[in-house]
């Protein structure tokens, strides 16, 4: 038995689809079922039960994919000490964010990493927040990029960037003839924003109701670009990072409007899972992220920042220097 047949067999059950572990394994579906096909003739059962919420496994199933979880995990471990004494870094890294971080952030990180590392495949998933943490304790990712990082005992969190809150306006608007705005001139206004249980959006709302308006929310959305759009047509104005709305605001089609107050910032932030051992693709990963990350944060602290602070990026919680993020559990 391959030890990729365990590794595909385990990516359907945790994903339920037989289409996502096809693209995780960069491999077509009907290669998929045929190595299923495989166990079940080998063990001579039935293993994966199909139905209307997805996939799921039979009790011999559950039993197949337990033992396999730790096959694959103690493998991967093997493979990464090995490629650690050789000179090439490959493999594949499977990062989860939001749209407004991998659309508007981490292009540019990308791009300088897969330069360094071409043969590292890096799969890019758009997940909410609640799930890249809960995809990164169950081992379907290997990092999260995540905003405003909770704290959580099985995930160890590195301080990444701070990205800054704008207001952005159709161009008709009466607030577009300015270039800053108060807050208290926001008061009944329609908002268009991100829907409640979004990080982003309970930061809005508090800088919103510290400045005493209670924003009236015409339409919420799960993520960055349906909100722009929205915005573009008169349906209302928004909170949104500064950088997901550079590109409409050069073109035209949106007004981007800074806050009289002062700099409001976004933190952001690198989390993996306690205890796991990063192969050297996803310490390079972070390496990249970190050290592009440096000049950009640099720049931040000439603004008066007057972003949450009880929801800035924690040290990681082994108690290291941020700075530092070979030092966070040593990346291991």
């Amino acid at each position: 038995m391959h030890i990729e047949t365990l590794k595909v067999f385990c990516d359907i059950i945790e994903s339920g689809s037989f289409s996502y572990a096809a693209s995780q394994n960069l491999v077509t579906q009907s290669a998929v079922s045929q190595q299923v096909r495989s166990l079940e003739e080998k063990y001579d059962c039935r293993l994966i039960e199909r139905g209307r919420a997805g996939v799921k496994p039979t009790p011999a199933g559950q039993i197949l994919y337990t033992c396999s979880k730790e096959i694959v995990r103690r493998f991967q471990e093997l493979e990464n000490r090995l490629r650690e004494i050789g000179s090439v870094v490959a493999g594949s890294i499977r990062v989860g964010t939001v749209y407004s971080v991998g659309l508007h952030e981490l292009p540019p990180y990308l791009t300088e990493f897969l330069r360094k590392f071409p043969a590292v495949n890096v799969h890019l998933e758009y997940l909410r927040s609640n799930k890249i943490y809960e995809d990164l304790v169950e081992g379907k990712i290997d990092l999260g990029v995540v905003v405003y990082p909770a704290k959580r005992s099985q995930i160890v969190t590195v301080p990444f960037r701070y990205d800054e809150l704008v207001l952005v306006v159709p161009t008709d608007s009466a607030l577009a003839r300015h270039s800053k705005v108060s807050i208290a001139q926001l008061s009944g206004q329609k908002f268009v924003g991100f829907e409640r249980d979004i990080p982003t959006r309970k930061a809005s709302d508090r800088i919103l109701r510290d400045h005493g308006v209670r924003p009236q929310y015409a339409l919420e959305f799960d993520n960055i670009e349906t909100i722009k759009r929205a915005v573009e047509i008169g349906l209302g104005i928004a909170i949104v990072p500064r950088l997901a709305v550079e590109n409409e605001a050069h073109r035209g089609s949106l007004k981007m409007l800074e806050f009289q107050e002062g700099t409001f910032t976004r933190p952001l932030a690198i989390i993996y899972k306690r205890g796991r051992e990063l192969s050297p693709a996803v310490r390079k990963f972070v390496e990249v992220l970190t050290a592009g990350s440096a000049a950009a944060n640099v720049a931040q602290t000439g603004k008066n920042d007057r972003g949450d602070k009880g929801e800035r990026p924690e040290r990681a919680h082994d108690g290291s220097r941020p700075e530092r993020v070979e030092k966070a559990e040593k990346l291991t």
